[in-house]
């Protein structure tokens, strides 16, 4: 579908670095739901994430479902389910995994189609702390089989669970409380503090993870996280703290850092 010029001209000029392309979603997502295009360019403009404004955004070559007040995956994050795919890959089979602060469910659906369609199902579960996003992830992942829990990290899971869990994808929030008010407005504005905030060092959240982590999960089993490259290290340092081998992942094609824990198999 050609995108219309004047359409193209006010998202360029809001400052969208991809306008033809947008352009080119907005025009298509108004033809098939019967939106309003002139509503949807006007509130792209005031800032609205286009991944609202269209109901679903692709990750991994997945579409994935995205409502309003749920956090937007972000592309570098691939390189996340990357390096859980492989772990995945040396498991048995029906490996078990829990999507933690899982916003949309799209890491954790990306990894299942993938053990999936590598004849590796995998057996996942779900949680995040926001209504939102537990109903947008239950959209995303309960036509997998998978359950999505409403609650704070590990408190609403399942106690079968513990001890059980092969690969734990806690993608949580890592941004420096001070940092928050420089993010882009689309996420600043938008998206829920809850999955922005990690508290002054970025690594509030992920302390709480890493220190109950060690019980949830099964022996050999991995916490992987993504984190800056300034706060790696430290990562490594808090998951050496409660026994974990820990390592970092780094991708220059997604500027993605992922750090890993490995819980000993004794």
């Amino acid at each position: 579908m050609t995108p219309n010029g004047d359409v193209v001209a006010q998202l360029r000029a809001a400052g969208c670095v991809f306008a033809e392309d947008e352009a080119r979603l907005l025009t298509a997502a108004a033809a098939q739901t019967g939106a309003d295009l002139a509503d949807l360019v006007a509130q792209r403009v005031c800032g609205t994430p286009l991944e609202y404004l269209l109901g679903w955004t692709e990750f991994r070559g997945i579409r994935v479902a995205v409502t309003p007040g749920v956090f937007v995956p972000r592309q570098r994050t691939a390189f996340l389910v990357d390096k859980a795919a492989e772990l995945a890959r040396v498991m048995p089979a029906h490996a078990v995994v829990v999507d933690m602060c899982c916003g949309s469910g799209a890491l954790g659906l990306a990894l299942a189609t993938t053990s999936a369609a590598e004849g590796r199902p995998i057996e996942l579960s779900a949680s995040d702390i926001e209504p939102a996003a537990v109903e947008c992830a239950r959209r995303n992942l309960t036509p997998i089989g998978a359950h999505v829990y409403e609650g704070d990290l590990f408190e609403p899971l399942p106690h079968a669970l513990c001890g059980r869990i092969d690969i734990l994808l806690a993608n949580t929030p890592y941004v420096p409380s001070e940092m928050i008010s420089r993010m882009p407005p689309e996420a600043r504005d938008h998206e829920p503090r809850t999955a922005l905030d990690g508290g002054p060092d970025g690594l509030d959240i992920f302390r709480r993870v890493a220190a109950a982590a060690r019980t949830w999960l099964a022996p050999g089993g991995h916490l992987l996280v993504e984190s800056s490259q300034a706060q790696a290290w430290p990562a490594i340092t808090v998951l050496t703290t409660h026994g974990f081998a820990g390592r970092i992942a780094e991708s220059d094609e997604h500027y993605a850092t992922v750090v890993i824990g490995t819980k000993p198999n004794t």
